[in-house]
């Protein structure tokens, strides 16, 4: 996962974007057909891993339906565009209501909101599961356990900052030092202490693989120092929406819990980062009654 995709970080306003990224989007909308056209087109935020997999998951229930898809990967923002002008038809990873708040404003009432499909959208403080701990306030005494170290991620990152400012102020740790580095960094120090069963303490987010890879588990914030949860929409341009019921109504339909995308994001991006379709092909297989209650 990117650094730009730590939400909540400074998101760039559309205006700045080049005709050529806008361009990248794909054919004009007039280029469209009606209710029997089986093409779809899906834009996914490039390097924003929910959205990576879930997106080739569609493309795999929509191709054994017959359709013919595509997938194109930009910045988030040629995507707002993209399905306001009809250039893209779905986008799944709107996430709502504050790290794509700026978006919305601009581009809500050129898009049709499909609903949302994951409510569990958070930062976190996390620890292995076999640390006897509960709560980030627990952290408080144990730095001669953890070195006075929160393990964290990229620098410039939304989660970084709110960690710092908020979480770590709001319950005393002012005697811990949030290391940054990077999201691999931080997930390869997690890897290696859960693999020595040694305490150690990242800063986290959902959704995301890790906790279907390893044994790990939030801290309580009864503060809510770390904020509230987000929920993730689909959302389609106007025209796809008009015209292709059979697609937007299984869209609007989908629903996935946080255990379950978990999965999906560590087979397809990890298991098989190499060949994400073939990732989905094989949790399609492990998951066959999910993917058939898709597009019933």
């Amino acid at each position: 996962m990117m650094n730009s995709k730590l939400r909540i970080t400074a998101l760039a306003s559309a205006a700045l974007l080049s005709m050529s990224a806008l361009a990248a989007c794909g054919s004009d909308a007039s280029d469209k057909g009606g209710d029997d056209d089986k093409s779809v087109t899906i834009g996914m935020a490039a390097g924003w891993d929910e959205d990576i997999a879930v997106s080739h998951l569609w493309k795999h229930v929509l191709e054994d339906k017959g359709y013919k898809v595509e997938l194109k990967e930009l910045d988030v923002a040629p995507v707002f565009i993209g399905v306001a002008k009809g250039d893209l038809d779905l986008f799944f990873d709107t996430w709502l209501p504050v790290t794509h708040e700026d978006y919305w404003k601009q581009y809500k009432d050129k898009v049709v909101d499909l609903g949302s499909w994951y409510d569990e959208a958070t930062l976190n403080i996390a620890v292995p599961e076999y640390m006897d701990i509960e709560t980030i306030g627990d952290l408080k005494g144990m730095e001669k356990e953890l070195d006075s170290t929160i393990t964290g991620i990229d620098p410039g990152a939304g989660l970084t900052r709110i960690t710092k400012d908020e979480a770590i102020p709001a319950y005393g740790l002012k005697n811990f030092d949030l290391k940054t580095s990077s999201t691999p960094a931080m997930l390869a120090g997690l890897k290696k202490s859960i693999d020595e069963k040694k305490p150690i303490v990242v800063t986290l987010w959902h959704p995301h693989w890790a906790y279907s890879a390893f044994p790990i588990k939030d801290l309580k914030d009864p503060k809510g120092a770390m904020g509230k949860a987000e929920e993730l929409h689909s959302i389609a341009s106007e025209d796809f929406a008009k015209n292709n019921s059979a697609v937007t109504e299984a869209v609007k339909a989908f629903k996935m819990d946080d255990e379950t995308l978990a999965d999906l994001e560590r087979v397809v991006l990890q298991d098989h980062k190499d060949d994400l379709d073939a990732g989905v092909d094989a949790w399609a297989k492990d998951n066959q009654d999910f993917v058939d209650s898709m597009m019933k």
